[in-house]
C-alpha cells in the first residue's frame, strides 16, 4: 500500500456499465484490460448481458457479469449461462437476485441459483455477492443479514449497494465481520454524475429503468439529496477519501472500489485519472 490508500483504490477498480445503446463507445473511453462490471436489465433479460459480456472480454476487458437469480429460467438455462460465460473467458459472476417482480423460473433469491450452481460442473473463479450497508427498500434488515450468511460459503467477495456515506459503509463491514462473514468488500462509489446526461440516459432508456436502477443502487432521496447539494453535478472525492481511511485500516477488510459509472464513463475515468 502506498502512502495513499485512495491512490491504491482508484488503481484499478471496477467499472459498473448497464447493457444500453452506446455501451462499447463506454467501455472504449476505459484503459485497456479494465475490470468491467455489466449489469443486468429486467427488461433485456440475462441472455442479453451474458451476450454483451462475451463481447466485452473479446475486446480485452475482464469482465464480471451479473447473473440476476429471478432472471435465470431454469436448470439448464442456467448451465447455458456457465458454459457460455466460461468458454469466453469470463471467470467472474455477480449474482444479485434481481428486480424482476416475478421470478422467471426456480431462483426466487441468489442464493437458490448460487447453491444450485454449486452442484454442477461449471466453476468460476470468483463469485460476487450483494452488500447492503444502509439497508434495503423492500428487504428487513435481519432478512438481509441471513440472506448474507446463507450466501457467504458460495461467494467470494461483496459488492456493497452505492451510498453517499462511508462510515455507514465501514459500521456495516464490523457488524458482517460480528457474524464471522469474512469476504472482502468491494464498495460500491458513486461515479460523477451530471444532470443533464442523467436525464439524457433517462429519456434513452425509459424513465422507469433509471428509477429502478437507482432504487436498487441508493435511496433515491439521498440521491437527489446530493444532487441538490452539488449543483447538478456530483463527484465523489468526500466520499472516497472517507473510504480511503477505513481501507488502510485491515480490519474492516476492503478490498476495492467498485465504480457506479451511470454510463458516464468519461466523467468519471476523467475524475479517476485527474486524481491519481
Amino acid at each position: 500500500m502506498t502512502q495513499d490508500p485512495v491512490r491504491d483504490l482508484l488503481a484499478d477498480p471496477h467499472f459498473e456499465l448497464l447493457p444500453f445503446a452506446g455501451l462499447f463507445d463506454q467501455a472504449a473511453a476505459l484503459p485497456e484490460g479494465s475490470t468491467v462490471a455489466l449489469t443486468a436489465s429486467p427488461d433485456k433479460g440475462v441472455d442479453e448481458t451474458v451476450e454483451l459480456s462475451t463481447e466485452l472480454a473479446d475486446r480485452g476487458f475482464e469482465v464480471s457479469a451479473h447473473i440476476a437469480a429471478r432472471a435465470v429460467r431454469s436448470d439448464e438455462h442456467l448451465e447455458t449461462i456457465a458454459e457460455t460465460l466460461l468458454d469466453a473467458g469470463v471467470e467472474d459472476i455477480f449474482v444479485p437476485g434481481g428486480d424482476n417482480e416475478t421470478p422467471e423460473g426456480p431462483y426466487d433469491s441468489a442464493y437458490a441459483l448460487l447453491s444450485d450452481l454449486e452442484e454442477m460442473e461449471y466453476e468460476f473463479e470468483r463469485v460476487g455477492i450483494t452488500g447492503y450497508p444502509e439497508g434495503h427498500q423492500f428487504i428487513d434488515d435481519d432478512t438481509l443479514r441471513e440472506h448474507l450468511l446463507k450466501k457467504e460459503p458460495y461467494a467470494d467477495y461483496i459488492v456493497t449497494q452505492m451510498t453517499f456515506d462511508p462510515d455507514a459503509v465501514a459500521e456495516w463491514a464490523l457488524e458482517i465481520r460480528e457474524d464471522d462473514v469474512e469476504l472482502p468488500i468491494i464498495v460500491g462509489v458513486p461515479g460523477v454524475m451530471k444532470y443533464q446526461r442523467l436525464l439524457s440516459i433517462s429519456r434513452e432508456i425509459g424513465v422507469g429503468d433509471s428509477l429502478s436502477y437507482l432504487r436498487k443502487t441508493t435511496g433515491v432521496f439521498d440521491f437527489i439529496k446530493q444532487f441538490l447539494g452539488s449543483r447538478g453535478q456530483y463527484a465523489p472525492d468526500d466520499f472516497i477519501q472517507g473510504i480511503g481511511e477505513y481501507y488502510a485500516d485491515d480490519s474492516y477488510g476492503i478490498e476495492d472500489v467498485h465504480l457506479y459509472t451511470f454510463n458516464q464513463v468519461g466523467d468519471t475515468e476523467a475524475w479517476r485519472q485527474q486524481y491519481l
